[in-house]
């Protein structure tokens, strides 16, 4: 299980899964980005977190009906045994014709302190959700109750979620463009990389902004630019 000390979640935050997308791909990861999944809000905080996973199966009459004795609990254990600092990763099967959660299930989510949730189906009460504070990810608002489609069956196994095999304890990043998972065995280098990359970009802007060309600076630093970055980086100090 990954340790996220408070420098390594402020270096995932602060690049953006743009940035972190491209340092996966040049180590070969390229099935990390979650598909149809998006921020409830675009204004909600950005999320980095460590992955607690649950299951949905489909829902049926007879187990999640309106006069079923047998409802699984599953759903509301996982908002008490989610760990703070952790996202919830919700297997919906892609399916938002009934909600994934609401407002209370994420609100308590929240007060026990977890770092976020997703799925790629959909919440309901996005305006209570929001309200939270907590950052959320899913496909599209479901205002049906959960047990019309969904049967929450198991936690903490592994998962698929927007197409990604999501396994419990990946490194979950969330901002406005995407949500990704990080392997736990690699966040800390890929985290070290992109702060570098993030930062040659943040001056590269700065250059495109007054005329300069990208030849020579972007995608590929040429000598000059890595000589003009490296001044660049003296004076800030």
């Amino acid at each position: 299980m990954a340790v996220l000390t408070p420098e390594l979640r402020d270096a995932l935050a602060r690049v953006g899964t743009s940035t972190l997308t491209g340092v996966l791909n040049r180590r070969g990861l390229r099935s990390m980005t979650l598909y149809d999944v998006w921020p409830m809000r675009p204004e909600q905080p950005r999320m980095v977190g460590i992955a607690f996973t649950m299951r949905f199966i489909p829902s049926r009459e007879d187990k999640d009906g309106p006069t079923s004795t047998n409802r699984s609990m599953v759903q509301p254990q996982a908002m008490e045994e989610c760990p703070p600092g952790h996202v919830l990763m919700i297997d919906s099967r892609g399916d938002s014709r009934a909600a994934s959660a609401g407002d209370l299930y994420i609100g308590r989510l929240k007060a026990r302190g977890a770092a976020g949730i997703v799925t790629d189906g959909g919440f309901r009460d996005t305006d209570g959700v929001f309200k939270t504070g907590l950052p959320a990810y899913h496909r599209r608002p479901s205002s049906p109750p959960s047990p019309i489609v969904h049967r929450p069956i198991d936690l903490q196994l592994p998962i698929s979620c927007g197409g990604v095999a999501v396994y419990p304890g990946d490194i979950v990043v969330g901002d406005r463009d995407a949500v990704l998972v990080i392997p736990p065995d690699v966040v800390e280098a890929v985290a070290e990389e992109a702060m570098k990359n993030y930062e040659y970009e943040s001056w590269a802007e700065l250059e495109v902004a007054k005329g300069r060309s990208l030849k020579g600076l972007f995608p590929v630093a040429g000598e000059e630019a890595k000589r003009d970055y490296e001044e660049w980086k003296k004076r800030k100090r």
